[in-house]
């Protein structure tokens, strides 16, 4: 599994992976065109879509209609590190979404990929090549 990255112009990177383009630019403050989310705000989107397939699914197993659910996830950033301290995600459910589902969904989102990958980091290998 391998991912190609490369630097169109300015302060753009982009990813070719599985017949898609990823497209990352900074935002202007940071030198960038802000013509697509940076690197960090598509970490931060693939842990909340990840939990959100999760609840998309359990749902849908259920026949429970998903018009009005929704994910609100918001990021509490530690003073000390200036990185993430706590990550909430918040779902949001319809008046008429089954009680008896509530937990068992807060547990679906928790199934998330993303998530335990953070929970169990991989270990990181880089090193460069010449040619």
């Amino acid at each position: 599994m391998e991912m190609r990255v490369y630097f169109p112009d300015g302060k753009k990177v982009h990813a070719e992976y599985n017949g898609f383009t990823h497209q990352t630019d900074q935002p202007t403050y940071a030198g960038g065109d802000g013509s697509a989310p940076s690197p960090f705000e598509l970490f931060l989107a693939s842990l909340a879509t990840c939990a959100g397939f999760y609840v998309l699914s359990f749902c849908q197993q259920r026949g429970i209609d998903t018009n009005e659910v929704e994910l609100i996830q918001s990021v509490e950033v530690n003073p000390q590190t200036r990185m993430i301290g706590k990550l909430n995600i918040e779902i949001k459910l319809p008046a008429d979404f089954p009680e008896k589902y509530q937990s068992a969904v807060i547990q679906s989102a928790g199934l998330c990929a993303v998530k335990k990958h953070m929970e169990t980091p991989p270990e990181f290998n880089i090193f460069t090549t010449i040619g």
